[in-house]
């Protein structure tokens, strides 16, 4: 039996994962899909102050109070951005990361400086509420901003995404432990779309795994494959 800790990424919360996780589960695994300050579920906790350090900690927290070790972190988008971040204060209670079509940020390095096209545009849409920068505001159609294209998934996506806390995508990530974070054995679970898009630099972050998959399919991967997300993660399991 594994232990998977599933992270969300962006304008998502822990709902996303709401496919995913009974596939695992029915192998026999723990799985936890926590949604980050104000996001999904706990949108009502936005504060101004809210960035990637506060999601940074709300991991380290789970896995510190539950006492989890052997976990199996998994981080999707934006996700891979905390999941690093998480590697970096509690090595000692990981087996393995896992990015799902997600950033490779390093130190120094914030979610706006490494995927400058995605994320840029969303500034454009900032709004301030009760004193909070926000972007990625719901708005229709944006299931195709994630690659989703049937129309029942679309629409239950749409229903549950939220807006963003700026400055988890503008705050850089700061490693303090050295190369604890490179350590932990990483697996790279790619969508085609965005391996082909990417600069060289980026696919070489995409690919640098001890472990690399790839699946034909949208952003969205464990809405759109998955059954397929679950197989490969399974693999991961077997170790």
């Amino acid at each position: 039996m594994a232990t998977f800790v599933l992270i969300h990424g962006g304008g998502h919360g822990g709902w996303c994962y709401n496919k995913l996780s009974p596939l695992l589960r029915a192998e026999g695994h723990l799985v936890f899909s926590p949604s980050l300050t104000g996001c999904g579920d706990r949108k009502h906790t936005i504060t101004p102050e809210v960035n990637l350090d506060t999601h940074i900690t709300d991991v380290v927290n789970l896995l510190d109070y539950d006492d989890m070790t052997d976990v199996i972190l998994v981080g999707h988008s934006y996700g891979g951005m905390v999941i690093t971040g998480v590697a970096d204060r509690a090595a000692h209670r990981l087996r393995e990361l896992v990015y799902l079509d997600a950033a490779h940020p390093v130190d120094g390095e914030s979610l706006r400086m490494n995927a400058p096209r995605q994320i840029e545009p969303t500034y454009a849409g900032m709004q301030v509420v009760d004193g909070a920068e926000l972007v990625m505001f719901p708005m229709p159609g944006m299931a195709a901003f994630f690659g989703i294209t049937d129309p029942a998934d679309a629409e239950w996506l749409e229903a549950r995404l939220t807006p963003h806390p700026w400055k988890c995508f503008d705050q850089p990530l700061r490693l303090t432990n050295g190369d604890a974070s490179r350590r932990v054995r990483r697996t790279n679970i790619n969508c085609t779309p965005s391996l082909q898009n990417s600069e060289p630099d980026a696919r070489a972050r995409q690919t640098d795994g001890d472990r690399n998959f790839e699946i034909d399919t949208g952003h969205d991967l464990m809405v759109t494959e998955p059954r397929k997300v679950a197989d490969m993660l399974l693999e991961v399991a077997r170790g």
